[in-house]
């Protein structure tokens, strides 16, 4: 129902209310206090320690006055409990507060008590009067601070109107429970209604606990649910090509061709995909690893095992150098195995694209390199079996839903080098099963970083001069944010400039924003062919653009980053067999939290150690960006500060939907009926609609 009818609702208390979604009684409920001001912690006024602790007094009003001049006036009201002396003052609203007080009456005070030479007092407490001495319960009590606003102050919407509505609501209306009562029984959580009236209105801290961590559940339970619905479609999901054959292909290249040992995490994939590919099932899997942990591997043997039973196979890239980078790759890789690899980019002539059509649809072309754009309506195989998409996170969910449901059934192979922790990947990834890389090639060396300020800049400059003299390559990132672009943009070709008067034998270029993309393609190619020594950019450097001459990164302004962010950029160098560097230069002021990125950065290379910081840093909302995710924006529950509780509602729903999935067991039906509605998003969200 909407809350129009509530009690001195004024049309501008409605729309301060609406700016905080507020308009209906569901809305009105869980609009939860976002803190306490506990006044049950009544004081004699001699036992005050003047410290800041926060309490409640009880005494009769002994003296009003203005004390102080003009500019520092204030009003000081003095109560006495007949063991002592204590001053309620108020800096602002004297005039007001003036009026409102009468020598003579009890009042409560509530608020941090301090000392002042002599005297105690409490600024601008919150106040009550009372009728007598003993009238002093309705006021020590622990009392809801809702969040408000600009719009709250204009339309004088103070807490006590709010929960004075709140209580209204409670005693009018009929809440309904929809968890089942068997698992409020064995979760030990209060009634609905009562965990509502615990939240808005506890009678002591323990109370509040306990609904919040009913409300928690609820929110993490739905969800989970969800995402155990989709997994278990999923599980049920359309019969895949089966790839029993392990010929040729795969076997000449493992054996012959292959010029290192496979890590366990490569070998540990591979046989995950092995597995899927056997199943008569469609696979959909992620390999997750971090920057240069060997995932492209992995994708060869999906390649050559769909090859090797007679499908065509695609590897979808999120921009055209990676995609081109990708096909030099597998040529490479491939060459001594006579296999069709074509590419195909929008930057072809027309010519040359029909001719890579015709190739796939023929069946001639037995792997296709290339955007997303090869998956597209005019694009026709002779037979695929594999698509391979890397950086995932590039296309989003619905893309992925989009391929899955294409007429040819193809197995899926997700790659990313993003690593995120593996609790909140499998909240988040209900769709895909996943398989971890978490050790790097033998022979890799790890990136060494360091934290340079100003005064050592010379010292790094020669530094990158005998690193170029010595054939390596540098990148010099400043950052890009949109609120400071034009000044960024500034800052960056500042440093180009001085950068060019500084190495006059080297060749500079730049890279920003506001360049053309087949001028940035440009830039980028030249720096790739080594006929760019020192690349200054603004923007961040591709995710996967290899160049193994890349030795050095400088991160200008290093503090404006994010974590996982610095990590991305990082793995652009360490690509080849020189030992790289990478060189953090912040400004003179650095923010607590910049400080902490900036040494977890100097500590550690593991990206999963990256990720689990950088997500306590911002939450999850910000760290994959809720919409792109499908991570619903939790109102009361956050999935890093309850990974007990997220644990207990996914263990919880995963037993619910193997014994029900489809709800229909008369206990589940008040579970049905709110589930339905929200699974319904979440289904259309991963394609499942």
């Amino acid at each position: 129902m909407s809350i129009s009818k509530l009690p001195g609702l004024s049309s501008k208390k409605l729309d301060a209310l609406a700016s905080e979604e507020v308009r209906t009684e569901r809305d009105l409920l869980n609009f939860f206090p976002r803190r306490y001001l506990d006044r049950s912690n009544v004081q004699k006024i001699n036992h005050l320690m003047g410290s800041g602790e926060e309490v409640t007094v009880v005494g009769k009003v002994t003296k009003i006055e203005d004390v102080g001049f003009k500019k520092s006036k204030r009003l000081e009201v003095s109560i006495y409990d007949k063991t002592g002396v204590v001053k309620g003052v108020w800096f602002r609203g004297a005039s007001y507060f003036k009026k409102i007080f009468k020598e003579g009456e009890l009042v409560a005070f509530f608020g941090a008590a301090k000392r002042y030479g002599k005297s105690i007092t409490i600024a601008h407490p919150e106040v009550d009067k009372l009728s007598e001495e003993g009238d002093v319960s309705s006021f020590s009590k622990i009392v809801p601070i809702y969040p408000g606003n600009k719009e709250f102050s204009k339309a004088r919407l103070t807490n006590k109107i709010i929960a004075g509505w709140i209580d209204t609501l409670l005693n009018q209306i009929t809440i309904k429970e929809f968890l089942p009562d068997a698992l409020i029984k064995e979760m030990k959580f209060p009634s609905r209604p009562e965990a509502y009236r615990m939240i808005h209105f506890p009678e002591n801290h323990s109370e509040h606990k306990r609904a919040l961590e009913r409300f928690k559940f609820e929110e993490l339970f739905l969800f989970e649910l969800s995402m155990e619905k989709i997994h278990h479609t999923v599980e049920k999901r359309k019969s895949g090509h089966v790839f029993s054959e392990t010929g040729t292909y795969t076997s000449k290249y493992f054996n012959e061709l292959l010029p290192f040992e496979l890590t366990e995490g490569q070998k540990s994939s591979l046989g995950d995909v092995k597995k899927d590919i056997r199943s008569g099932k469609q696979m959909n899997r992620l390999i997750q690893g971090d920057v240069g942990a060997g995932k492209t591997i992995v994708a060869i043997g999906a390649l050559l095992m769909a090859l090797d039973n007679g499908f065509q196979a695609a590897f979808l890239a999120p921009t055209e150098i990676l995609a081109e980078q990708h096909y030099r790759t597998l040529s490479d890789h491939l060459q001594g195995l006579d296999i069709n690899i074509r590419l195909l980019s929008g930057g072809q002539n027309s010519k040359l694209r029909m001719d890579v059509l015709t190739d796939l649809e023929g069946g001639g072309c037995q792997i296709v390199v290339g955007t997303h754009a090869i998956i597209q309506q005019d694009v026709r195989f002779h037979k695929l079996g594999l698509a391979v998409i890397d950086e995932q996170h590039r296309f989003g969910v619905k893309q992925r839903a989009e391929l899955l449901n294409k007429g040819f059934h193809p197995h899926i192979l997700v790659m990313s080098a993003t690593p995120i922790p593996r609790s909140l990947a499998m909240t988040v990834y209900a769709d895909l099963d996943i398989s971890i890389i978490k050790d790097l090639p033998a022979g890799r060396k790890p990136v060494r970083t360091a934290i340079r300020g100003n005064k050592k800049r010379e010292g790094v400059w020669d530094f990158v001069e005998s690193e170029v003299k010595n054939g390596g390559q540098v990148y010099v990132i400043y950052p890009l944010v949109e609120e400071s672009e034009a000044l960024d943009l500034k800052d960056a070709t500042a440093g180009f400039e001085k950068l060019k008067k500084r190495f006059p034998d080297f060749k500079t270029g730049l890279l920003h924003g506001r360049m053309k993309s087949d001028e940035k393609d440009q830039a980028m190619k030249a720096f790739i062919n080594n006929n760019i020594q020192i690349l200054v950019s603004t923007t961040v450097i591709e995710v996967g653009v290899d160049v193994p001459n890349a030795s050095v990164m400088i991160v200008e302004h290093a503090e404006r980053f994010g974590l996982s962010q610095l990590h991305q950029l990082r793995g652009r160098i360490g690509r080849g067999e020189r030992q790289s560097y990478c060189i953090l230069m912040p400004d003179v002021k650095v923010s607590k939290a910049g400080a902490f990125r900036l040494k977890t950065m100097e500590e550690t290379n593991d990206g999963f150690r990256i990720a689990e910081a950088d997500l306590k840093l911002r939450g999850p909302g910000d760290f994959l960006g809720t919409k792109q995710s499908g991570l619903p924006d939790f109102k009361v529950a956050d999935i890093v500060e309850d990974q007990f509780i997220l644990a207990q509602a996914k263990a919880k729903a995963k037993e619910l939907i193997e014994r029900d999935s489809g709800l229909e067991l008369p206990e589940h039906q008040s579970l049905k009926e709110t589930f339905e509605p929200y699974f319904k998003e979440k289904a259309e969200f991963y394609g499942m609609g």
